[in-house]
């Protein structure tokens, strides 16, 4: 399972780095923000799955896949 998440992980990383690297028009000040929000998500979903990887206790580790639930779904929100 944790090499599922790793996974999950770098691809984030991938998208963020493409993101930051693809030259294009100006963007707006709403489509800065939503990226930049996305950004934050995307920071928040790998430090969530880094300690659902440490964590041992079946509540916690409970309460962070359902964290990371919740951050994925915001991010596929953003990303329409």
């Amino acid at each position: 399972m944790a090499r599922g998440w790793e996974s999950k992980s770098v691809e984030a990383q991938q998208d963020a780095a493409e993101d930051a690297r693809a030259p294009g028009p100006a963007l707006s000040p709403e489509e800065v923000e939503r990226r930049q929000e996305r950004t934050t998500l995307q920071l928040a979903r790998t430090e969530a799955l880094g300690q659902l990887q440490r964590a041992c206790a079946p509540a916690h580790r409970a309460m962070l896949e359902q964290k990371i639930a919740d951050l994925e779904r915001e991010i596929s929100l953003l990303n329409r």
